[in-house]
């Protein structure tokens, strides 16, 4: 098929072509949703970050965000006296070419003011991208990130693996793929390090999935949650084998945190868990959190395995869900893309399920709403953490 999307000043193409308003603190928040509300179901999506304490992460977070290929224009609602650098951000925006705006509530005359303003130039901005047109894409150019949520003791056996076959075929076409959850890694560790495309990942691998152990043991839990005994996972171990099947077969290139990018195609693992003590709680406090750090990474569109069946999206990037329980599926079959409980049924095989997945990302990419984004799931968080640079063996040249 024709693969298209919507090339950006920088070079990158996206496979949506949206309006962003990004709101700086808390305090804006409401002012920025109202501002979205009416133009919602038409590209308009919502982000922001609802701290006043300055935070190097997510400054990061919301540059790469909002210069994410699916955006093609950004508004910034400042309340005006919170700590976030907006002139930086609007800076950064604005280099890549975007068309960006700030409007800061306490010198726009506030709440009913702004709206207006935040309104006006919206609807200007989305008439001025309507006249945009879908450009060649090759998959080469495509990032893809995978998560699950809501995992039972069908995660591991259904929809997991068909995503790891789905990255193993995006892989070798040249495409980018991210996985996460290194606290749900833990027991596969060496499997990891030995997929690694040199010893110094390898041991870079065991380090991150180590550093994840030793937070949740400082925290007194995993990630292991009531919610997966309720669906009859029955130990950390066998959680970890059903994320483990997420990342696929393939070799592995590279490690990167929240708020990197990839430098070349391959396979990656995005360390989610912050470096030192334990100062901002638990990693990740709900999946958008860690859509949110895949989406930062470059996704253009998230893969969600679930076996009780979550029904969350997310804003910017279409998340595809891949539901692994029959039963599930059955209840909540408007919110899932692909049954792959099916499998467990008798109903389809595992690399049907695949080739099925395959076929959705390309749909996807070419404009095929998701159920999600069709159900108007715009589901976004971002708090407070903490990194440090990786050394140069997470990504390693000679992988290339």
């Amino acid at each position: 098929m024709d693969l298209t999307g919507y090339l950006r000043a920088d070079g990158r193409k996206g496979i949506r072509n949206l309006v962003v308003v990004a709101y700086l603190v808390e305090c804006a928040h409401h002012v920025a949703r109202e501002i979205v509300l009416p133009q919602r179901e038409l590209g308009v999506h919502l982000i922001g970050f609802p701290g006043c304490f300055p935070n190097t992460y997510a400054h990061q977070m919301m540059e790469n965000i909002c210069t994410h290929p699916n955006v093609g224009a950004v508004l910034l609602v400042s309340l005006g006296c919170e700590s976030f650098n907006r002139p930086k951000l609007m800076e950064s925006i604005a280099a890549s070419g975007r068309p960006v705006e700030t409007l800061v509530i306490q010198e726009s005359g506030g709440t009913r003011r702004t709206i207006a303003q935040g309104r006006a130039w919206v609807q200007q901005a989305r008439q001025q991208l309507d006249q945009q047109q879908r450009v060649t894409m090759g998959l080469e150019e495509l990032v893809v990130g995978t998560i699950c949520g809501g995992s039972d003791a069908t995660s591991g056996l259904t929809a997991n693996p068909a995503i790891g076959l789905t990255f193993d075929r995006l892989v070798e076409n040249g495409a980018t793929c991210i996985f996460e959850e290194t606290g749900e890694l833990i027991g596969c560790e060496q499997h990891l390090a030995r997929r690694s495309v040199t010893p110094e990942l390898g041991v870079a691998v065991i380090a991150s999935i180590d550093k994840a152990r030793a937070c949740y043991d400082t925290l007194g839990h995993g990630s292991f949650a009531n919610g997966n005994a309720e669906g009859e996972l029955t130990t950390q171990e066998e959680k970890s084998m059903g994320a483990y099947a997420k990342s696929g077969s393939g070799t592995l290139h590279g490690i990167i945190n929240p708020g990197e990018r990839p430098t070349h195609p391959g396979l990656y693992l995005l360390d989610v868990v912050p470096e030192g003590e334990v100062r901002f709680g638990f990693p990740n406090i709900v999946d958008n959190a860690e859509i949110g750090e895949l989406i930062a990474g470059g996704c253009h569109l998230i893969l969600f395995s679930t076996g009780r069946g979550s029904v969350v999206g997310s804003a910017v990037s279409p998340v595809i869900k891949i539901c692994s329980n029959p039963q599930s599926f059955e209840r909540l079959s408007d919110d899932m893309d692909l049954n792959a409980g099916a499998i467990l049924n008798g109903l389809t095989t595992l690399p049907e399920v695949g080739l099925q997945l395959f076929q959705l990302v390309l749909d996807t990419m070419v404009g095929k709403k998701t159920r999600s984004e069709d159900l108007g799931h715009q589901e976004f968080i971002l708090t407070y953490k903490s990194f440090e640079p990786l050394g140069p063996g997470c990504l390693p040249s000679s992988a290339y």
